[in-house]
């Protein structure tokens, strides 16, 4: 009877409906709720999570196809695409906003290439070789806010062209990271196109001389340029800083030369509080002051006394004038050696007029030397 009663609950209990059968439906519209994409929707080689695409050291060579519609984030990093075209993004993306493409070695950036994401916000393009970008790659009316370049110029050279894409295909932007790309000068009206620009990474450049006009922006809030090569500040790019008291400006790790030139900047810097960590600007030369802060130094040991370095200017510029003189020495060497036929032509015809010329004096000199000779040529006039 027992037995007969476990038998029958069991029957009972497994007749009973599943008490969750809603759980693996709602796993499934949680998953789906979340974002995971399905595989056919992902590019290969590709990760995709809600609305993000990473494809991260594949060794990719260009944009991975075809890119989810609904894509706002992508990121494409350590691969090895060598440029950007027009096909890189060859259907519309419209909610693509933040574009990662960091150490991908890309050289060159066509026309029109981000043409079809009307909406980027942001753009990363952090640890390239660019040597080319053209200005039409982004569209007229973009919305880029962020702009990331830096360690990413093939050589400093390239500022020119850069120049040319900030003043006429940024209306937007707000963020500018130029920084580690060994930049040494900053064209004239380089930035002059950038109405929103607010932050401006210069750092760990080689920028030696800041041109007045060069950062005078009325909306700047942050400027670096620590770690260049500026010795001083002319009075003009102080001037434009002091324009802008929202301005914060750091330019530690400059190697600023303490003379009688820099007593301007001194004084703005003891005045303003527009640069930050203004302590810790020390002094590179003269040795008597390295390491010193600029703020601590008296006005009175700003001296221009340049005695000291009077040997070395000298020594440097007998030896450019060595140079000069030996370079002019090989070019008249290369010059004679590739005229020799005619310069040996030259002399030959030189030598047979002055030995025509020679032999003429000479029969005179005869003539009148031998006095029968001399009668017969007077006869022979007769």
């Amino acid at each position: 009877m027992r037995v007969l009663n476990l038998t029958l609950k069991r029957k009972v209990q497994g007749n009973q409906p599943n008490p969750c059968p809603w759980s693996i439906s709602a796993m499934v519209v949680f998953f789906s709720v979340i974002g995971f994409a399905p595989s056919s929707a992902c590019p290969s080689k590709c990760v995709c999570f809600n609305t993000t695409v990473k494809c991260v050291n594949q060794d990719l060579t260009a944009i991975p196809q075809p890119l989810p519609e609904d894509t706002k984030i992508l990121f494409v990093t350590g691969n090895n695409i060598q440029s950007l075209t027009s096909n890189s993004f060859p259907t519309p993306l419209k909610q693509l906003t933040n574009v990662h493409l960091t150490g991908n070695r890309i050289e060159e950036i066509e026309p029109r290439v981000f043409h079809n994401i009307p909406n980027l916000n942001l753009l990363d393009l952090s640890n390239n070789r660019i040597q080319e970008f053209s200005a039409d790659a982004l569209a007229a009316d973009n919305s880029l806010v962020t702009l990331n370049l830096s360690r990413s110029l093939y050589n400093y050279s390239y500022t020119g062209e850069l120049s040319r894409l900030f003043n006429s295909s940024t209306p937007k932007l707000s963020k500018l990271d130029l920084s580690n790309n060994d930049m040494v000068l900053l064209p004239d009206g380089m930035f002059s196109g950038l109405l929103d620009i607010t932050f401006l990474d210069l750092r760990n450049n080689s920028i030696v001389f800041v041109s007045s006009g060069t950062l005078r922006n009325p909306v700047l809030s942050l400027l670096d340029l620590r770690d260049n090569a500026l010795k001083e500040l002319s009075n003009g790019t102080i001037a434009d800083f002091c324009m802008n008291p929202d301005l914060q400006i750091r330019m530690t790790g400059n190697p600023w030369l303490c003379d009688c030139n820099i007593v301007d900047m001194q004084e703005w810097l003891r005045k303003s509080d527009q640069v930050m960590n203004k302590e810790n600007i020390t002094c590179n030369r003269p040795e008597y002051l390295r390491g010193g802060s600029l703020l601590q130094v008296e006005p009175s040991d700003l001296k221009c006394n340049y005695n000291g370095d009077l040997e070395g200017v000298l020594e440097t510029s007998y030896v450019f004038l060595g140079m000069v003189l030996a370079l002019i020495g090989v070019i008249f060497l290369l010059v004679l050696y590739l005229n020799r036929k005619g310069i040996k032509r030259w002399i030959y015809n030189i030598r047979d007029a002055c030995r025509d010329h020679m032999e003429g004096y000479h029969y005179r000199y005869e003539i009148n030397s031998d006095p029968r000779m001399a009668n017969l040529s007077l006869n022979s006039d007769v």
